[in-house]
């Protein structure tokens, strides 16, 4: 089967890749966000082939993984073809919905052609889908092996672009949690985190664009990773850490609630708790390196990259069948 898709967010598409089919990805002069081609910081396999853009209307595909609105009007523009009419669709919605959770609209909710794909059960129960018709495929991660060593009295975060996001992502916590132990956050703009919430260098790293591998590393030399986000989807970096064996403390929201067992570390909404389990992780190895263990033994029995695989391969074959 041949795949078209957007480079829309490369974690995800990562484990994605790895199915047994060929994966087209549009490539455009300029690498802009409508057509990234292949990643340049996640180590994809050669079925995936960049097109460029000019060449997708001669291009045959038998189904399309569309990821944003605008990708929509894209294909139609650049193929000719008509989403869920002239050519098998499914819609993948990474994210939870706006702030008004419950009553969100999403975009594709007034249409019956193309299936919308939700990746964790809460964002299917807030998300108002209206008429579509919906499933959920869970993430699956490939598994980097347990590597926490822990040898680091550090917590890591990871979070893309904590300023710009606030709350959302936990920006207000993150003074108190440095004050329970040194913090390293890592991701997309970081830099200058630090200055803008007043935590000084020696209590809070900034660690920005690491390559996939470079940051596992990186993580599982940390002795406990945090999870401060209050709304979002259930991020890959928190089901990479436990892969990897670290302990996590998480605020019990959106799927996280379930996807993190107690055993795993700390899950819960007191954030006194939660600063004081983060104190107590960093300071007691064998407990840290204990708690990691359940967490992985979690992660490996619920996104499973080859669950995850058998639940796409099911739902594309599906979708392209019409059945």
């Amino acid at each position: 089967m041949r795949v078209l898709m957007w480079h829309v967010h490369g974690s995800w598409t990562t484990s994605f890749l790895q199915g047994p089919h060929e994966y087209l990805l549009p490539v455009l002069p300029d690498r802009g966000a409508d057509g990234r081609g292949r990643a340049r910081t996640w180590d994809w396999p050669g079925s995936a082939v960049e097109v460029p853009v000019e060449e997708l209307a001669g291009t045959p595909f038998d189904v399309v993984v569309l990821q944003r609105p605008e990708e929509l009007g894209l294909l139609t523009s650049w193929t000719g073809k008509r989403p869920g009419i002239d050519v098998p669709a499914v819609y993948l919605e990474h994210n939870a919905p706006g702030s008004r959770a419950a009553t969100t609209r999403h975009p594709l909710a007034d249409q019956v052609d193309v299936p919308v794909v939700h990746v964790t059960h809460f964002n299917r129960l807030m998300w108002d889908c209206g008429d579509a018709t919906t499933h959920v495929v869970e993430h699956g991660i490939v598994d980097p092996g347990h590597r926490f060593t822990g040898e680091l009295g550090r917590a890591a975060v990871a979070v893309n672009e904590p300023v710009r996001r606030g709350r959302a992502v936990g920006l207000d916590l993150l003074p108190r949690l440095a004050e329970a132990a040194p913090l390293d956050v890592f991701g997309m703009r970081v830099h200058g985190l630090g200055e803008a919430i007043g935590v000084p260098p020696d209590r809070l790293g900034e660690h920005e664009d690491l390559p996939q591998e470079r940051m596992h590393v990186e993580l599982a030399r940390r002795r406990v990773y945090v999870h401060p986000h209050r709304w979002t989807s259930l991020g890959l970096g928190l089901l990479e850490a436990m892969h990897l064996g670290l302990p996590v403390v998480c605020l019990a929201t959106t799927e996280a609630a379930v996807a993190v067992p107690p055993a795993a570390g700390a899950v819960g909404t007191d954030v006194d708790e939660l600063v004081s389990a983060v104190r107590r992780l960093v300071h007691d190895p064998v407990e840290a390196a204990e708690r990691g263990q359940a967490a992985r033994e979690a992660a490996l029995a619920r996104y499973s990259l080859g669950r995850f695989l058998a639940d796409w391969e099911a739902l594309l074959d599906a979708v392209v069948k019409g059945t």
